[in-house]
């Protein structure tokens, strides 16, 4: 039977020797399957309240704290939760809170890693949403820290790689039914990005928001209202969030390359949209190449379009008329093409030659139960860190790739350099801000 189509939003329902810092691992046993797994959240509102739900359903968590630099945005996390006990400070929280077992990271992305890291280093599992970090380098530590205790439960918010429909591109992929793929084409329509300048001026802190514990890691800067930064809109800004493709490029390409098994790409080249001084672009187009895995031919040439951009006609002409969904992928195999809508069922193409293939259907389950089961020693996560850090890697670059139009950029993914364009290594590996430093990072 097919699965049913839902939306995101329904589906929410040598460098280690060089770079490593040690890992001061306070503590973890996992917790007994009897035992109630106690948890906290960084983030209280939106993706973390979200998350925070999904992660309550389960009948073995308590959520005992919350930490959110906005105070008046905790009011609904309180009311769900009314023993929940609030912080301003994650780093407090961290410190007075002794007896928990995992959290949550769902912040804006910028603090991703320092949040994550931090955790880890304590010893508690850690549920880091999308992407998994703001930088490579961030990516590659939390990878790196996570292995070295292997007790650690770890999992990214790409809840879509556990839905069945997603089971099933990956099943339909690995099982050759388009034979050997030779090229991906995947894009989203949104437009995480602005092409307006940063506004003069200042703001008035609103009461009850920490701006300073807002920016974090970050720069020091002005506030400024009407949404430009808090509460949503620091997606498109280039020193908080990662644009449209690091917002959805986690999601849409997980798929692909899970399904094609892909390792670091060879090389990158952006030929849309460049950033501007504060902001995302709008309009992305990024091509990767990848070396050559079981399930490609010699090379894996992939293509991500974003903003108002999508495949070219020729792509789209593999699909017989058939209107392009918003986000989604077509898989161009040498013995056919799988057009994978986000969140929707797959279909084959040509669909005569297809029309007596029945899909796989491996079935779908709760990516947060996951992390709760596992807590509890129960089973194992989809997208733990060792899966989640490279994928976050390979979207990062790409919106790495997008400072430098037209360049084709040559990825040294053992060194964490761009070999041919020596000054991008500031956007691999960022520097904190005074006093904002993070072991490990």
């Amino acid at each position: 039977m097919a699965a049913p189509r839902i939306s995101r939003r329904a589906a929410l329902g040598g460098l280690a020797a060089s770079f490593a810092a040690p890992a001061l691992f306070r503590r973890h046993a996992l917790a007994a399957p009897s035992e109630t797994v106690r948890h906290a959240s960084f983030g209280a509102s939106g993706m973390a309240l979200a998350d925070v739900r999904s992660l309550a359903s389960h009948p073995n968590f308590k959520l005992v704290a919350v930490a959110d630099v906005d105070l008046k945005r905790t009011g609904e996390i309180k009311s769900l939760f009314p023993d929940v006990k609030i912080y301003q400070d994650w780093r407090k929280l961290l410190d007075e809170e002794k007896g928990l077992d995992s959290v949550n990271v769902s912040t804006p992305d910028h603090m991703h890693a320092p949040i994550g890291m931090s955790a880890l280093q304590r010893g508690l599992h850690v549920y880091g949403q999308k992407p998994l970090t703001q930088t490579i380098y961030e990516a590659r530590r939390l990878t790196e820290v996570a292995a070295q205790n292997p007790k650690l439960v770890t999992q990214m918010g790409i809840q879509i790689h556990s839905h069945a429909v997603h089971r099933q591109v990956v099943a339909t992929i690995q099982s050759g039914a388009i034979g050997a793929v030779k090229e991906v084409h995947s894009w989203s329509g949104k437009q995480w990005g602005d092409r307006n300048p940063r506004p003069a001026g200042a703001d008035p802190v609103p009461e009850g928001l920490d701006w300073e514990g807002w920016l974090g890691v970050a720069s020091s800067r002005p506030y400024l209202g009407k949404g430009y930064y808090h509460p949503g809109n620091w997606r498109k800004r280039l020193d908080f969030g990662t644009g449209t493709f690091g917002d959805m490029g986690c999601h849409i390409l997980d798929p692909v390359y899970e399904s094609l098994a892909l390792t670091a790409p060879k090389t990158v080249r952006s030929d849309g949209d460049a950033p501007g001084e504060d902001s995302w672009g709008l309009d992305v187009r990024v091509h990767y190449v990848f070396p050559k895995t079981p399930h490609t031919a010699e090379e894996l040439v992939l293509h991500w379009y974003n903003g108002g951009n999508r495949p070219p006609e020729e792509i789209k002409s593999h699909l017989g008329g058939r209107e392009l969904s918003s986000q989604g992928s077509i898989y161009i195999g040498s013995e056919g093409v799988l057009y994978s809508p986000y969140i929707d069922t797959p279909v084959l193409f040509p669909v005569d030659k297809f029309k007596e293939t029945k899909l796989p259907d491996p079935g779908g389950s709760n990516h947060w139960h996951q992390f709760v089961n596992a807590c509890r020693g129960e089973g194992k996560t989809s997208a733990p860190f060792a899966y989640a850090g490279p994928l976050t890697e390979t979207v990062l670059l790409g919106c790495l790739s997008t400072r430098y139009p037209g360049t084709t950029l040559e990825w040294d993914p053992a060194g964490l350099k761009v070999t041919n364009v020596p000054e991008a290594s500031p956007f691999i590996r960022k520097k904190y801000r005074a006093g904002w430093e993070v072991e490990g990072l």
